[in-house]
């Protein structure tokens, strides 16, 4: 029997809480490379996935069978050609493509019936749905290459995959499509999760590859991976790249990711299936595992609401705790709630401070500084104290002044000097804490 250790794990369970609440009833399009499924990952993701629609999540599965079809061609002594990284389907790849998806299909079906015990499975019913949902056309002669049943996405049933989720099922798409004719044709799993996240405006496109996700250097490939690409950003790294001729070329799935969010989709990750639990890391940390690309930065630097009176309290109070704040009650933070500056990331407080000002004395206090240890070291600290700057300067102010025991030297980085206590406003002398001995700091703003 595990042991579960509750100043762990209570912790820990709170902090997803505002991730499970945020993402309820939202729409996830996950495309599953065929290469997680040839290298066993099928049974842990399957598990991950049930998870994620236990939570409220409604999820179509795409799954891809890149590698499942050239074993089959290898087998049948054939040759697989690609070009343009797209698969060149004559008639013999077509036949191995359908018994492929068949066989994937049977497998994935069996994944998600799992439910012994002791198992992520235990208790779960997911029931998984799939049809012809989509129509095809196809990729006809490209520089002089007939790609003959290949095909790309034409058109995609929204409403019926969305009727499909509205009862509870998990829907299972393969990468193959029909023409009005009846004529098969062979897909990309990308496209296909592409062009159906687009067409349901889901809130998530979510890749599951070889890759780790983009780097932050590409001529470096030991780089950090970069976990959040703006769409701008990322537009911009597809016309440096050259084109992808393979899965684990960058712009391979990044050019997806970007059609995406160019499509409507909010937020598309690139994210490396060798990661066990790569799906929650992702949607349930701050930070995640891989590379998300999104419109716009999803952290908002802005003025607080009384909404944040909860997620400022929940972030200052392990600092008042441990000394390095004054200690402050809700009733006086939901008073000052308009002197707070918050970041916010994903509805979820990550910084916060609040503006003081002393207009007789035209200066104000910096109060409340406080960055969460999860994304220190990020710069959020200094974008914070630039925003409370700017507001003080608004006001007319000349300097702008903190009180500190423990982070002297951070602020006279970033051009603070120390004074005198005498030196503060005479309404703020009168409330200073001889016995905290705080140190006085001073900046001044023109």
């Amino acid at each position: 029997m595990s042991l579960v250790f509750p100043h762990t794990f209570v912790p820990w369970f709170r902090s997803v809480a505002p991730y499970i609440h945020a993402y309820k009833g939202k729409t996830f399009v996950v495309g599953l490379a065929g290469e997680a499924i040839a290298a066993g990952k099928l049974n842990a993701f399957a598990q991950d996935l049930a998870i994620l629609q236990a939570m409220g999540i409604k999820l179509v599965l795409v799954h891809g069978f890149r590698p499942q079809v050239n074993e089959q061609l290898r087998a049948k002594g054939h040759e697989s050609r690609f070009s343009h990284g797209i698969r060149i389907t004559d008639p013999v790849a077509l036949d191995c493509a359908q018994e492929a998806a068949g066989q994937l299909r049977f497998e994935i079906e069996a994944a998600f019936s799992q439910g012994l015990p002791n198992t992520p499975m235990a208790n779960a019913t997911v029931r998984v749905m799939s049809g012809n949902f989509l129509t095809a056309r196809p990729v006809g002669i490209v520089d002089g290459i007939d790609f003959m049943h290949s095909g790309v996405v034409r058109r995609v049933d929204a409403g019926a995959i969305q009727r499909a989720l509205e009862t509870g099922a998990l829907v299972l798409l393969s990468p193959f499509g029909f023409s009005p004719t009846g004529e098969a044709f062979n897909l990309t799993m990308e496209d296909v999760a592409t062009s159906t996240a687009v067409a349901l405006q889901a809130d998530k496109l979510i890749f599951m590859t070889e890759v780790p996700g983009i780097r932050e250097d590409q001529n470096d490939p030991d780089s950090a991976i970069d976990t959040e690409l703006a769409l701008a950003d990322a537009q911009r790294l597809l016309a440096q790249l050259p084109s992808p001729a393979q899965p684990t070329d960058t712009a391979f799935y990044l050019q997806h990711c970007v059609k995406a969010c160019l499509g409507g989709v909010e937020r598309s990750h690139i994210l490396p299936f060798a990661v066990d639990g790569a799906v929650l890391l992702e949607v349930y940390t701050h930070d995640g595992i891989g590379t998300m690309v999104v419109d716009e930065k999803l952290e908002s630097l802005r003025e607080a609401t009384v909404d944040d009176i909860g997620g400022i309290l929940q972030l200052i109070e392990p600092f008042e705790k441990d000394g390095t704040l004054v200690k402050r009650d809700r009733t006086e933070i939901e008073r000052d709630i308009g002197h707070y500056t918050v970041i916010e990331h994903d509805g979820v407080i990550f910084g916060c401070a609040a503006l003081y000002p002393y207009p007789e004395a035209h200066t104000a206090e910096m109060a409340a500084l406080t960055v969460s240890p999860q994304v220190q070291s990020q710069g959020d600290g200094e974008r914070i104290l630039k925003r409370i700057e700017q507001r003080a300067r608004a006001m007319g102010l000349d300097t702008l002044f903190v009180l500190t025991t423990r982070t002297m030297h951070w602020f006279i980085k970033r051009g603070f000097s120390e004074v005198d206590p005498d030196w503060l406003p005479e309404a703020r002398k009168r409330k200073y804490n001889w016995d905290r001995r705080s140190k006085v700091l001073v900046k001044r703003l023109r």
